[in-house]
This record gives structure tokens, C-alpha cells and sequence, in this order.
């Protein structure tokens, strides 16, 4: 950049002078010259030998200064040096966020494994800049033999994964993996763990997601403890948890495992210790929901309060049970009523997804909506109490069950229930999603594949006050 002051310099009149003596002496000896070289018998000829040689010179160095002296400065990529220090930039936009939509180009994310030897990362550096590929963000996963380097890309849009894949062989990559990236990862990395702290620390049930979001493509199960029956299951891990290859358990705070798997590639101890420290940080904050709470008005003038559910109302929500009639309680558990007790306590666990209650102006619970997290999936279950039935809330429900999902950046949402249950279907076809059905021995799981727009509001619960 060429600052204000140094762009305007004063003008002085003894240049001027130095230059109009300059002009008046080539003009005096070039009139000599001419006088000397006209006389002669071929002094014209030699004149124009002259003017010709002199313009050609003018012409050659005019093309050098052009391409040598004022060419525009070449681009940064270009200009970088390639090594271990220098291999690494940041192509960013006038909004200082980096373009994931250039034209022409592609992003992908790809890790391989280098030795852990002086000139290996520039050997890759270099064969990435002979594809013209540019290098965005650089991690270092340190193995006991080796390294592993993961790199976020943008390449040509021409460039193919298994051209890339050999140029990297070839350079001394090895184990490599590719897969399209998107703009979410131009995130850094510390910026990104930190957002997923803040997360996890605002509400428990966020755990699961958030490690998720830092490991990238996998499943997470919470396995229990305790069963739903009352019995040991056996899982546990030491304290500081398990890793095998693809596969990592962790201690979980509330009580049993945590299992974090994918087909490939192999967890490095910088991840497990990434997803260690966050459970960990779980662990010491104990449970916690967030107490938001939103008073709506039913069609007929009564007040109902929607908001968080946790363990802490465990008691409300049996006598809620014993309120229920063995129908509704089969529709909602599909199984032995007697039992539906016993799936309160992991329901209403934060562990495994978030819980809306609706509680009556006098403080009695009267309706369950569940968001369970199932691995990959994620399922809406509902339970309303019988005497508050067909009045909305079961809709209302679901439709904030479905915007935390789509919050939670989950693609689908179903629901298992009956062919007979004709409240949850008609609920489910209120979102305005499409729809998927498939009936499995009676069984009736509808499916519910969630786009950018917002799920259909419900024209019957009208929200009145936010606390």
C-alpha cells in the first residue's frame, strides 16, 4: 500500500532546471552530429540506420520494464515459499471469510501420513503446488511413528480425488483419505472447539452433538449403565477410556459409555484427547438444562407453559403416567403398559437428546415431547394426557421437537408409532415435510426429511408471553 503522504511529494523547481539543461544538450549534440554525419556521401543513410536502431532499443527496453520491473506482484499462493512454515495461507474475501464458492474451484478435506522426518511436509506442499491446489488450514496429528497431516484444500474443479491421491503417494503420503468439504470447515480449529465448549457447557444434552461436530463423520451411542429394567449392563470404561482404531469409548458422566465409531479413517490421540477433554469438561459442570419457558394460550382460554425437561421431573411425569389411559400409554411405549415407568428415567436423561414438557397454569405436567438422538437418527416421540388431547399441543410439540433437530443440523426426524394413532399422524403431516411411511409388523415409522425452511406453524396454540 502507498501511503497519502509518499504519494504526493512536493514539487521542486530545481528538477526542472536539471531537466531542461538535459534536454538543451542532447538537442545541441545531436545537431552536431548531424552536421558531421549529413556531409558526408552516405550521411543520410546513417542517420536512419540510427533513428531505427535507436527506436528499436526504445521498443526493447520499453517490454523489459514491462515484464520485469512493473509486472502486477504475482498471486499469494504463488509467492509463498513452500515449507513446513510457509505452506500454509488463508484465502479470504472482502468480508474476511474465505470463498468457498469460487468459481472453478473445489474444496476437500484430506489426511495422509508422512514420516516424521525434516523436508516430508514440503515434498507435499510442493506436489500440491504443481496442481495448482491451494492450501487453506494445516493439523498435525503426532503418531509414534510418523505424523499425520490434515489438510483442508481448494483445488481446481477439474482436479480429480484419485489424481490427488497419487501425486500425494508419490511425494511420500501415505493412508491417504479424501472427502468434499464444505464452508463449515473453513472454521479453525480452535474456534471451532471453543463454540463447542460454550455448547456443551450451556446444556448437557448438546455432549453427543458436539463431539459429532469436532470428529466429524460418526455414530455415537450412550450405552447405560443401567437397563431400562432395572439391570446392570455391564458397560463400562476406565477413567481415562478406550482407543482402537476406528473406535474410541469414553467414560460418560451420568453413567455408562459413550462410543464413538467410524469406518475410516483411524482416530489419532489428538482427537481422543479433543473428545476426552470435552467429556471431561461435561463431567464437571454436573447436569444442567436451560430454563427457558414460553406461556401459550389454547383456543379455549387456558394457559399452558412449554419448556425443558429434565430429571427433575421424574415424579411429575409418573403421576402424569397414572393419569393416562392404558390406550394412550400403548400408543406412546408399544409395549407392556406396566412398564412405561421404567423409560422415564432415560428419556428424560439429557444424555440421550432433550425432553418438552407442558405444564398447566397450576404447575400439573400434562404432555411429554422427546427428541432422541439414535445414533445417526433421531426420533420424535409424544405423549399427551387424555383429558388435554386434540386441543394442539401435540403439534405444537412436535413442531419445536423438529426446529431443535433442524438446530442440531439433523437431516431427518421420525416417529414409530401405530396405523391407528391417527393424532401422531396427523401431526406429523401438519409439519409440511416430505414424508416417508414404512409399516414393519404393525408397526408404523413415518419419516420426516427436514429442508432449510421452517416446519408449517400451528394455527391453534397462539404464543402470548416469553419468560
Amino acid at each position: 500500500m502507498t501511503s497519502a503522504k509518499s504519494a504526493r511529494r512536493p514539487h521542486h523547481w530545481r528538477r526542472d532546471l536539471i531537466e531542461l539543461a538535459a534536454l538543451f544538450t542532447a538537442v545541441a549534440v545531436a545537431d552536431a552530429i548531424a552536421n558531421l554525419i549529413g556531409h558526408q556521401p552516405d550521411g543520410p543513410y546513417l542517420l536512419m540506420a540510427s533513428a531505427v536502431a535507436l527506436v528499436a532499443t526504445a521498443a526493447f527496453h520499453t517490454w523489459w520494464a514491462r515484464r520485469h520491473s512493473h509486472a502486477p506482484p504475482p498471486d499469494e499462493a504463488d509467492a509463498a515459499p513452500v515449507g513446513a512454515g510457509a505452506a500454509v495461507g488463508t484465502a479470504t474475501t472482502a468480508g474476511g471469510v474465505a470463498d468457498a464458492g469460487e468459481a472453478g474451484t473445489t474444496l476437500w478435506r484430506m489426511r495422509t501420513t508422512v514420516l516424521d522426518a525434516p523436508g516430508s511436509l514440503a515434498a507435499l506442499c510442493t506436489a500440491l503446488a504443481g496442481l495448482r491446489v491451494d492450501i487453506l488450514t494445516l493439523q498435525t496429528h503426532p503418531l509414534a511413528e510418523g505424523t499425520v497431516d490434515e489438510f483442508l484444500l481448494r483445488a481446481p474443479a477439474t482436479l480429480q480425488a484419485q489424481e490427488l491421491s497419487r501425486k500425494i503417494a508419490a511425494a511420500g503420503g501415505a493412508s491417504t483419505w479424501i472427502e468434499r468439504a464444505d464452508a463449515h470447515d473453513l472454521v479453525d480449529t480452535p474456534t471451532r472447539v471453543l463454540s463447542l465448549a460454550t455448547r456443551t457447557a450451556l446444556d448437557a444434552a448438546e455432549l453427543p452433538l458436539a463431539l459429532r461436530q469436532l470428529l466429524g463423520r460418526c455414530t455415537i451411542h450412550s450405552l447405560p449403565a443401567v437397563s431400562v429394567t432395572g439391570r446392570a449392563t455391564g458397560q463400562s470404561t476406565p477413567v481415562e477410556g478406550v482407543l482402537e482404531e476406528t473406535v474410541m469409548r469414553l467414560r460418560d458422566p451420568s453413567g455408562g459409555v459413550i462410543s464413538v465409531e467410524r469406518p475410516y479413517p483411524p482416530f489419532t490421540p489428538t482427537e481422543f484427547a479433543r473428545a476426552r477433554a470435552l467429556v471431561e469438561l461435561d463431567a464437571r459442570l454436573g447436569p444442567r438444562v436451560p430454563r427457558s419457558e414460553d406461556v401459550l394460550t389454547l383456543p379455549e382460554g387456558n394457559e399452558i407453559t412449554v419448556r425443558r425437561a429434565d430429571r427433575g421431573d421424574l415424579a411429575a411425569a409418573r403421576a402424569m403416567h397414572d393419569r393416562c389411559s392404558q390406550n394412550t400409554l400403548g400408543l406412546r411405549y408399544h409395549g407392556p403398559v406396566a412398564d412405561a415407568d421404567r423409560y422415564l428415567d432415560h428419556l428424560l436423561s439429557p444424555r440421550f437428546g432433550r425432553t418438552l414438557a407442558v405444564q398447566t397454569a397450576s404447575g400439573r405436567l400434562v404432555a411429554l415431547g422427546h427428541l432422541l438422538w439414535d445414533g445417526d437418527e433421531t426420533e420424535v416421540a409424544l405423549l399427551v394426557e387424555d383429558d388435554w388431547q386434540r386441543r394442539g399441543i401435540g403439534s405444537e410439540l412436535l413442531r419445536r421437537l423438529v426446529a431443535l433437530a433442524e438446530e442440531a443440523g439433523c437431516d431427518s426426524v421420525y416417529a414409530v408409532t401405530q396405523s391407528r394413532n391417527t393424532g401422531m399422524v396427523a401431526a406429523m403431516r401438519a409439519l409440511a415435510l416430505p414424508l416417508d411411511y414404512q409399516i414393519e409388523e404393525g408397526t408404523l415409522v413415518i419419516t420426516a426429511r427436514l429442508t432449510s425452511g421452517e416446519a408449517a406453524q400451528p394455527a391453534v396454540p397462539t404464543e402470548r408471553a416469553r419468560r
